[in-house]
């Protein structure tokens, strides 16, 4: 009677050789196999979500750093804004560059003139070279090339310090990535006084183009010095008589209560990076660490402006003994 059945629908019983198993997707050799998980929108070509990536990505390749680094340790600026800011603040560039027929304006102008009244190679290239020599960075024209920056060694500020007959004022920077907040606390050191900086050899920021701009020409008279291990530059400072103070959000005491021995004698100022701080390494080889009073609503400061902040504590003491 129909319903009754006890057949078990397709499955075969061993040792036959027709039929199908349940479940089997076919015979062995052609059994179906899956095609793995769906991939992400944005990694399927003709996907919507995948054109909006890609035309994202070629925008972010128009707005790449005006500074681009060469095999040759020179630094290239490039466009119009960067090439005359750069010009004005003294950067010791040592050629421009201009496209052929580029279509000129105040920026172009003022650039062919400082190029002329300080005597810097000025050479009239392709477009095509221009685009090499970039990168494919939107040039718009200018490019400025300049050339790479002699670092001193750590121990050199220590004498030129003892030239200037005046307590050491080092400023070293922990973490620091971006060349402006270098160029600006150069800007900061020299104004107090700072007998040079010093920054890691690696995972730093380093002295370019952009680094030049920032520090509006101060890096010409100011020494940047390059450490291998910042650690272990610091120890030698400790060594060779320095106090070394870092600034940090939990320190041991508020800037304002820095006592003004400390402040008189051989100092290193050591600031962090804006996200993470003061490594512990480097914290640990500190002999004091110190923060700076805010408000509760804020967190932290620019460690530019959380350099230039100290520096004036520091120089303000001296002034004051």
């Amino acid at each position: 009677m129909a319903g009754n059945s006890q057949r078990k629908g397709a499955m075969r019983k061993d040792g036959t050789k027709k039929g199908m198993t349940v479940g089997s997707g076919g015979q062995r050799r052609k059994a179906l196999k899956g095609k793995g998980p769906t991939p992400k929108a944005e990694e399927r070509a003709k996907h919507p979500a995948a054109r909006r990536a890609r035309a994202a990505e070629k925008q972010a390749a128009k707005r790449a750093p005006a500074a681009r680094a060469r095999k040759d340790g020179r630094e290239v600026l490039v466009g119009r804004n960067p090439v005359v800011e750069a010009l004005r603040a003294g950067v010791p560039a040592s050629a421009l560059y201009v496209q052929q027929y580029v279509d000129t304006d105040d920026r172009v102008r003022e650039a062919l003139t400082i190029a002329a009244d300080t005597g810097m190679p000025l050479l009239e290239v392709t477009r095509i070279e221009l685009d090499r020599m970039s990168g494919g960075a939107a040039h718009q024209g200018l490019l400025l090339t300049v050339p790479a920056y002699d670092y001193l060694d750590p121990a050199d500020l220590l004498e030129r310090a003892a030239d200037s007959g005046t307590p050491a004022l080092i400023v070293a920077l922990d973490g620091v990535t971006d060349p402006r907040n270098l160029g600006a606390i150069v800007r900061s050191a020299a104004a107090f006084g700072a007998d040079g900086v010093v920054v890691p050899e690696r995972r730093a920021a380093g002295v370019t183009g952009s680094a030049w701009k920032a520090s509006a020409g101060t890096l010409a008279h100011l020494p940047v010095a390059r450490a291998t291990n910042l650690t272990r530059a610091l120890t030698a400072y400790r060594k060779a008589g320095c106090t070394v103070v870092g600034l940090a959000a939990d320190g041991d005491m508020e800037l304002t209560a820095l006592p003004r021995e400390i402040a008189d004698a051989p100092l290193v100022l050591v600031i962090g990076g804006e996200g993470r701080g003061l490594g512990r390494l480097v914290s640990e080889t500190c002999d004091h660490t110190v923060s700076i009073p805010m408000a509760t609503s804020t967190e932290s400061l620019n460690a530019a402006v959380a350099a230039g902040v100290a520096l004036y504590a520091v120089a303000s003491l001296r002034s004051s003994s």
